[in-house]
């Protein structure tokens, strides 16, 4: 099973595009990350330095696997790690506002 947060370097450009495909999309919970709009423009921000960095071989893969998987950990709920990793099911038939973020956020997940 995977660690909350744990991302391995081998896999860091699959998460890279989900999660910033995510973040992009206002109907997943990223776009509202815990704490308002102001929070979720940061993280973003944050997302697409960590992503730049990368692809433009300013950090490792090893570094930049552990600053996402830090990122993952600041702006991730538990529930949404678990979902995009794939070893939590979305609900089938989303009753709240949060269980309809995360059936929509399952469309990104990378396991």
């Amino acid at each position: 099973m995977a660690v909350y947060g744990g991302i391995q370097a081998h896999e860091l450009e699959r998460w890279l595009n989900a999660l910033t495909n995510a973040a992009y999309d206002r109907r997943c919970p990223l776009v509202k990350v815990h704490g308002g709009n102001a929070r979720a423009r940061t993280a973003r921000q944050d997302l697409l330095h960590l992503a730049n960095d990368y692809r433009c071989g300013d950090s490792s893969r090893e570094e930049s696997a552990a600053d996402l998987g830090r990122w993952c950990q600041t702006y991730l709920s538990e529930a949404e790690w678990y979902v995009l990793v794939g070893t939590r099911q979305a609900p089938s038939q989303p009753q709240s506002e949060e269980e309809r973020s995360l059936a929509v956020l399952k469309q990104h997940r990378v396991g």
